[in-house]
């Protein structure tokens, strides 16, 4: 068998094969990092905090009005996180849960952000309601 090799890229021709690699990973980053920032940048504000306990709805809150809500769960209601709505955004300001992960996080107020507490399995989401749309008539 007669195998020619002179013209196979390696690394040890000049590099070129890694520095390409290279250029072509550093381009891809640059691309997804662009997409992302526009999904980040341009999503849309929230209207309403809805928060779940055990993957049902516990209550639904609008953003625009400032309201301290006590999510009490747990046997007796003895687990306990304090929820604030206040101008436009969302947090947890304390909260029973042994981590206290809940409420170190930043307050939300983006559609689609969340802030979940596991110990207590209490989920609170940002989402925009739809605005109303009037039904098609053909005249």
């Amino acid at each position: 068998m007669n195998c020619k090799m002179e013209n196979a890229p390696t690394v040890n021709n000049g590099g070129r094969l890694f520095k390409n690699d290279i250029c072509f990973i550093a381009l891809l980053l640059l691309i997804v990092s662009a997409l992302g920032l526009c999904f980040y940048l341009f999503r849309e504000e929230g209207d309403e905090v809805v928060v779940t306990v055990n993957g049902e709805v516990f209550g639904t809150y609008s953003l625009a009005e400032d309201v301290v809500v006590e999510i009490r769960t747990g046997e007796q209601g003895c687990e306990c996180n304090r929820l604030v709505i206040k101008d436009g955004k969302a947090y947890v300001e304390a909260a029973t849960c042994p981590d206290g992960i809940c409420a170190e996080h930043k307050p939300i107020s983006r559609e689609g952000e969340s802030i979940v507490c596991l110990p207590h399995r209490v989920v609170i989401t940002v989402r925009a309601t739809e605005p109303e749309e009037a039904p098609d008539i053909i005249v």
